[in-house]
């Protein structure tokens, strides 16, 4: 006689199957967990990326946030601009973050105690922060293979040390989170690179963008992971009329807040390009809002 097939036990919508009964707590069972809701915060800060030519005045804008603004003055610009800090008639109060060279010291400074009150950190610049995470990266990651000595980010080996690089670098944007988290904006500062951007539909074309890390495979991409963390990215850049191949201008700058032609840019809160002049306060009371 041939047995006959054993029917599939049904089992309840809602509960994966586990062949297991569901767990019990003191002989009960165990209650269902349930996702919760929280209200969107307003007291977290703004990420912004300010990038642009060199002595376009960067600096100088940046200096004009939310005070007190914290500066990781990576580039020693700071002394160089205390006397025209002292002659806008702000009142601008801005702090140098002491005993900061390497790429350690900038991340251990953003762990530290001390922060109560700062409204605004500034990495200036963030280009010469990835040259120290370069550093910190050949010091302390090894080669696979033991026996190498790692002098340059090429000896890592085909696109292994950009990676490294990378992994190295993302952990500076968490610890600026813990900051905007707390409610302080953050600034990088950046200069400016040109790339030429793929076009499927045409010609290719050139654009200003943040002099950071991007391999040409989109790999290990610091600029591009940049950009997704910023909620700001503006192009700082000179007012320039082109005529029959020939550009002009008389110094005027322009910041540029959303994507164009020739410059990578975004912006959660702004959408026009804006003029700015020297100490204007104008870009801050519009974008951090």
């Amino acid at each position: 006689m041939s047995t006959p097939p054993s029917r599939p036990v049904p089992v309840p919508r809602g509960r994966p199957s586990t062949g297991d009964p569901p767990p019990r707590t003191n002989g009960q069972p165990m209650p269902e967990s349930r996702v919760s809701f929280a209200a969107i915060s307003e007291g977290t800060g703004h990420r912004t990326v300010l990038y642009g030519p060199g002595g376009i005045g960067k600096t100088t804008l940046a200096a004009t946030a939310t005070g007190p603004v914290a500066v990781f003055d990576l580039e020693d610009s700071l002394p160089r601009l205390r006397a025209s800090f002292a002659e806008s008639g702000l009142n601008l109060d801005v702090r140098p973050v002491a005993g900061v060279h390497t790429w350690q010291d900038v991340r251990d400074a953003l762990h530290a105690g001390g922060w109560d009150g700062i409204k605004t950190i500034v990495i200036d610049s963030a280009t010469r922060a990835e040259e120290l995470a370069v550093a910190h990266t050949i010091a302390t990651v090894p080669h696979e293979k033991k026996e190498i000595v790692i002098r340059r980010i090429e000896d890592y080996g085909f696109g292994k040390g950009y990676q490294h690089v990378y992994d190295t670098f993302l952990a500076l944007l968490g610890d600026l989170d813990q900051h905007t988290r707390a409610g302080r904006h953050v600034i990088l500062i950046c200069h400016d690179c040109t790339n030429t951007v793929p076009n499927p539909s045409g010609d290719d074309w050139l654009r200003y963008e943040p002099r950071l890390q991007c391999p040409s495979s989109g790999k290990a991409a610091i600029r591009l992971r940049v950009r997704e963390w910023a909620d700001h990215v503006l192009f700082l850049g000179y007012d320039i009329d082109v005529r029959d191949g020939k550009g002009t201008g008389s110094g005027t700058r322009t910041v540029y807040p959303c994507e164009l032609p020739h410059c990578m840019a975004k912006s959660r809160t702004i959408a026009d390009s804006l003029p700015v002049t020297k100490f204007d306060t104008t870009l801050w009371a519009q974008l951090l809002k």
